[in-house]
């Protein structure tokens, strides 16, 4: 789906390289390690920034990190100039409204390195806000590189061009996607998905189960409708409905909510609102703390927002139902320059349509519970069905499954190296 800071607050980067680019930087020598600038435009790349550290730490202790991130960055040291949070924006009529706020943000950091040079940036995805960012500092001769490759392959090619100009290493997360950036003369690295490394391949469900009070028998589904207001707005109220109807079809039905924090007493005034209840020994829906890992691993299904999640769901092999709605506009500019014909990366990366998709008008609260209850039905074609997906979500698991952090930092190296000479 659409980025954080989109195309409509994107300037015109300035082509090409410094002539003067920094020292190169080694694992040993007389630096105790690099110093980096990251920005990390939302929970996901939270977390993808937070993997990378750990491989920058390892490589280099003494390496420092400053800029834009949450929390998993804060846990390696990360010195957060901002919150991701402010950057957790998705759409080309909602980020209208954000639109000063983050230009603002991102001129006041451009202002921030060209004065006080990092070693070398990285864009963590986001890339309507970080392409131009980092094509003006690789002018400025900072090394430039860009983790989670945009995805041309799926929809705006045309962005193809500015991150040749704007990045001199792409840091890729899926197998397919460096040949694809070699036929443009872009540098990329394959350092495998790092949440699938975290995910385990085989998950516990009966201890997730016991860890959020959930009975051992009894099915369950987690309701992820995303991070975002915009989501929450758009999103959260269809599957609670759904949950509704789902819970009058199976009264045996559990749910559970992951929240964030920023969103955590809207989700809860919308729940109240529902006819689910909240309370008592065996309540029909939890409203959890974060936790959306432990959430899918405890789940027997989920019904979930487009985004990164849904690869979470895949990497936890669960059935799942996906469901974008967002402002007609913003769908209608998407859709003129979408190349595949499915949203959901699950899809996308199995190259089929192997869980459905419901969109916009589709998604009603009837249809999204008719969907959901399919993969739960007690019947031999439903469980040939879900044994099925999860044979193909496991091959997709050991295929992202690579030391990221180590991968990544011998990139970085190679980068400042190659840059330098």
């Amino acid at each position: 789906m659409v980025d954080a800071a989109q195309s409509a607050m994107s300037g015109s980067p300035r082509p090409g390289v410094s002539s003067q680019p920094n020292t190169p930087i080694h694992a040993t020598g007389g630096r105790s390690g690099p110093r980096l600038s990251l920005v990390a435009g939302e929970t996901s790349g939270d977390l993808l920034a937070g993997l990378l550290l750990d491989g920058v730490k390892a490589k280099w202790p003494g390496a420092t990190a400053s800029g834009i991130g949450g929390p998993h960055m804060a846990q390696r040291g990360f010195d957060a100039w901002w919150s991701s949070d402010r950057l957790a924006v998705r759409g080309y009529v909602e980020v209208l409204r954000h639109y000063r706020g983050i230009l603002r943000i991102r001129n006041q950091l451009r202002e921030r390195l060209l004065r006080d040079k990092p070693d070398v940036f990285i864009g963590v995805d986001a890339p309507d806000f970080n392409l131009d960012l980092e094509a003006d500092l690789r002018v400025a001769g900072v090394r430039t590189v860009h983790f989670v490759c945009p995805s041309i392959w799926a929809w705006r090619p045309g962005r193809i061009e500015k991150i040749k100009r704007s990045v001199d290493h792409v840091l890729c997360i899926f197998p397919f996607e460096p040949a694809l950036l070699a036929k443009h003369g872009i540098p990329a690295t394959y350092v495998g998905h790092p949440l699938a490394n975290v995910i385990p391949v085989q998950p516990d469900q009966a201890a997730a189960r016991l860890a959020l009070g959930l009975p051992h028998h009894g099915p369950v589904v987690a309701l992820l409708p995303g991070s975002r207001g915009s989501e929450i707005q758009h999103i959260a109220p269809r599957f609670l409905a759904a949950a509704e109807r789902m819970k009058q079809a199976r009264p045996g039905i559990r749910f559970v909510l992951p929240c964030v924090p920023a969103q955590r007493d809207t989700l809860h005034a919308l729940a109240r609102a529902s006819r689910l209840s909240l309370e008592g020994p065996e309540p029909d829906l939890r409203l959890l703390d974060g936790q959306s890992h432990t959430a899918l691993a405890a789940c027997d299904a989920t019904l979930i927002a487009s985004g990164t999640a849904t690869l979470e769901a895949a990497l936890f092999k669960r059935p799942m139902v996906i469901a974008y709605v967002m402002n007609p506009l913003t769908l209608w500019l998407m859709r003129r320059q979408q190349l595949q014909p499915w949203v959901g990366l699950p899809n996308i990366l199995c190259n089929d349509r192997v869980v459905p998709e419901l969109i916009q008008q589709e998604a009603h609260p009837q249809a999204l519970a008719d969907a959901t209850l399919a993969w739960l039905d007690d019947t031999a074609v439903a469980r040939d069905k879900a044994n099925a997906l999860r044979q193909r979500f496991t091959a997709l698991h050991h295929e992202l499954r690579r030391d990221t952090g180590r991968l990544a930092s011998d990139a970085l190296e190679t980068v400042c190296a190659r840059v330098a000479s």
